[in-house]
């Protein structure tokens, strides 16, 4: 995943979570305010029980201690022994007297604040008051212990927000990556056969347009059966690509014989070396060498690993093929020019350019997809790639290890 790839991750796990914890805000917003509102109806609720009871007393020393109260009747007002100052309302008690209708209220009195209710009862006027302090520091107390949870609860729902955005955010950053290399491999891929398959056509086409006697028979079908070829190899990628895109599908693996695989890899390379002027020569045991793998995955080893060498080559590519400790190994040559000293690892990099000097064409030495693509499916069959850096009279060489194809013990015969 390339830095960019990275920075645009973080910032969409980013905005997932903020959105994901700003939602939880206003959730706990929403259920702070409900509790808020349960408890302030509930103390208002009980105050309003208080003073309709305080109103029904008979005389202020009968009130709750929490409770004050003046009665107004026969001319006389009397009140509680401990009325604060600036109580009761005289002014509510001559209305709610003129009137005969109840009358709640709120009076502030020295910082403190007060409901009042005034009613009419049985020829009289009764006002009872209760301090709202204690409802208020309740109130109060509320209030801190839901900033202090939904604080707490803001910062680990942030942090669980973050690692459920990462979650849901890999998989579609690693579909799109896929998507993206997948695309980049298949440019990369099809360009090595469309160019074979484009070289093979226009010599049949030479071959049917010059003047003079027609081509033998065997040699048109020759032509046009090794496009075929190419063609199915076309095809042969295409379904490689689609699997290797998606890391839950893997090839059916099978014997393969390797020996094989790299001659026909070497023979479908034929017309681009003769066109470039470079001999082209495969040398292999003469008894099978057997790997376990994919046949269609290792001819593309080997048609990215000879594709790249005639790219560099000046006059001679050779490819052997060879076994050594219970290994197969193919090794193609070239005498270009070789690897800087310290970029065999880098050489199998996507889009690395390691080789010193100048291509055929004059243009800087480059390998696109090719290695980076064999090194992935030699790692797939339980290989390695590796690369030669020094090699006497110069040149490079690029040698895949794979384990030979272990062969059946023979089953115990019954008597």
């Amino acid at each position: 995943m390339s830095t960019r790839e990275r920075s645009e991750l973080r910032g969409a796990v980013v905005r997932l979570a903020l959105q994901f914890t700003a939602l939880i805000l206003v959730l706990l917003a929403l259920m702070g305010g409900l509790m808020y509102s349960v408890v302030a109806a509930r103390a208002d609720e009980s105050d309003n029980r208080k003073l309709e009871g305080a109103t029904l007393v008979d005389a202020p020393r009968d009130a709750p201690l929490d409770v004050f109260v003046a009665i107004s009747g026969n001319g006389q007002l009397t009140v509680s022994r401990n009325m604060p100052a600036g109580l009761p309302d005289t002014g509510a008690i001559g209305r709610v007297q003129s009137s005969h209708i109840s009358e709640r209220g709120t009076v502030q009195v020295a910082g403190r604040s007060y409901a009042v209710l005034t009613a009419f009862h049985d020829g009289r006027v009764a006002q009872a008051a209760v301090d709202r302090h204690e409802s208020q520091e309740e109130a109060d107390r509320l209030i801190m212990a839901l900033a202090v949870a939904g604080g707490a609860a803001a910062v680990l729902g942030a942090l669980a927000s973050v690692w459920m955005a990462t979650r849901a955010m890999h998989p579609l950053a690693e579909s799109l990556a896929l998507q993206r290399r997948f695309v980049a491999d298949a440019s990369h891929e099809l360009r090595t056969p469309l160019t074979l398959l484009s070289t093979r056509a226009q010599l049949l086409r030479r071959k049917l347009t010059a003047q003079g006697a027609a081509p033998p028979p065997d040699e048109i079908a020759t032509g046009v059966e090794r496009i075929v070829q190419d063609s199915k190899l076309l095809t042969g990628i295409l379904d490689d690509l689609l699997m290797s895109a998606d890391p839950r599908s893997s090839a059916d693996h099978e014997p393969v014989n390797l020996a094989d695989v790299a001659a026909n890899a070497v023979a479908l390379a034929g017309a681009e070396a003769q066109k470039r002027s470079i001999r082209l020569e495969c040398s292999s045991p003469s008894v099978p060498v057997t790997v376990h793998g994919s046949a269609v995955s290792l001819g593309r080893v080997c048609t990215a690993l000879i594709s790249n060498a005639l790219d560099h080559a000046n006059s001679a590519v050779e490819v052997q093929v060879s076994t050594r400790g219970g290994h197969a190994i193919v090794r193609v040559a070239d005498d270009g020019p070789g690897f800087a000293p310290g970029s065999g690892t880098r050489a199998f990099e996507r889009f690395a350019s390691s080789r010193s000097g100048a291509g055929a064409d004059g243009g800087p030495r480059h390998y696109g997809l090719g290695l980076a693509l064999v090194a992935e499916i030699a790692a797939l069959h339980d290989g390695r790639v590796s690369v030669e850096e020094q090699r006497p009279g110069g040149g490079a060489a690029i040698v895949v290890t794979l384990p030979l194809s272990r062969k059946p013990k023979p089953a115990d015969r019954n008597v």
